[in-house]
């Protein structure tokens, strides 16, 4: 994710970092010179080049505009409700630390800092769930050694470890430590957390059809290298500018909703999942009175990871 100031005005046309537009750089570069070449032909041998009218254009340019205007909103929404499903997490698994945490010492049967290490151990496996990546570094200077084998022994390290808590607190239970009445309380926030994996793994295993998607990202196309025709006869030589800025705008949407379709990546304009894994942990060792705490993650060049 992308923290930085409110930039200049100039600063707004020289910032190329979290920026589409070397990912769109060829499409411009090709459909602008396309646009060169038929404008010097159109002024030079103006019976070579068919000309249209403008009208046609307008009417497309319209129609792409509100499909990839729906479709950006519906990327947003993805990544807006992802970004919610991790503050429900972290909402969690602080409410669980908490109350564990605040159990009378000589009541408790299980330590509260290997409970609370298994919520963060949570967070980072979540993370690398929907990564794709191995969460054994992470996780394993926060579980025992038999945890630390059956969580990464599993399919699913984030249920694992869920299946994990609620054996805890089934123990708990048993020995007599937490009430019935509170472990209700803690059965809710771990439900919770079972939801956040089902409604992350929604997102991550559901992208936007891609019919869809094709269908805008073939129009686009087309019309970004057809509209030449339709302004060479009025604004003569300065097609090709035209034709790069309605480029740039049209093909950087489509780029733009393709990459935030699926906000858990490692992209620079990716949910910063490291970073709130580092703040959850700094706040549940902390809740735990750990002195020796991680640093936060800082921005690298404005991003975010």
């Amino acid at each position: 994710m992308i923290v930085r100031p409110q930039p200049t005005a100039l600063n707004l046309f020289l910032i190329t970092k979290g920026s589409v537009v070397f990912h769109i750089l060829p499409q411009i570069l090709a459909a602008t010179a396309f646009a060169a070449v038929l404008s010097v032909l159109g002024h030079f041998h103006p019976d070579w080049i068919p000309s249209f009218t403008a009208i046609p254009f307008i009417l497309i340019g319209l129609a792409i505009s509100i499909f990839l205007g729906f479709r950006n909103s519906a990327s947003y929404d993805r990544f807006w409700e992802g970004r919610k499903l991790w503050g429900q997490a972290m909402v969690d698994c602080r409410t669980l630390a908490q109350q564990w945490i605040q159990l009378p010492t000589d009541q408790a049967a299980a330590s509260p800092r290997r409970m609370v290490h298994m919520m963060i151990a949570f967070a980072h496996a979540l993370r690398h769930h929907l990564r794709d990546s191995d969460p054994k570094a992470d996780l394993a200077p926060l579980l025992e050694p038999a945890d630390l084998e059956l969580a990464t022994g599993s399919k699913h390290v984030p249920s694992a470890i869920l299946n994990m808590l609620h054996r805890e607190l089934g123990a708990q239970v048993r020995a007599g430590a937490v009430s019935h009445q509170l472990a209700l309380a803690f059965l809710e926030r771990l439900a919770s957390l079972g939801g956040v994996i089902a409604g992350c793994e929604r997102i991550r295993l559901t992208p936007l059809p891609f019919a869809y998607t094709l269908l805008l990202h073939r129009t686009a196309y087309l019309y970004c290298f057809l509209l030449p025709f339709g302004l060479i006869d009025t604004v003569g030589l300065a097609t090709p500018l035209v034709v790069a800025i309605v480029s740039y705008t049209f093909f950087g949407l489509d780029v733009l909703g393709a990459e935030i379709e699926e906000p858990f990546g490692t992209l620079v304009n990716d949910l910063p999942l490291t970073a709130l894994c580092r703040m959850l942990e700094i706040n549940l060792r902390e809740a735990l009175g750990e002195r020796d705490l991680p640093p936060m993650i800082e921005p690298v060049d404005y991003c975010l990871l």
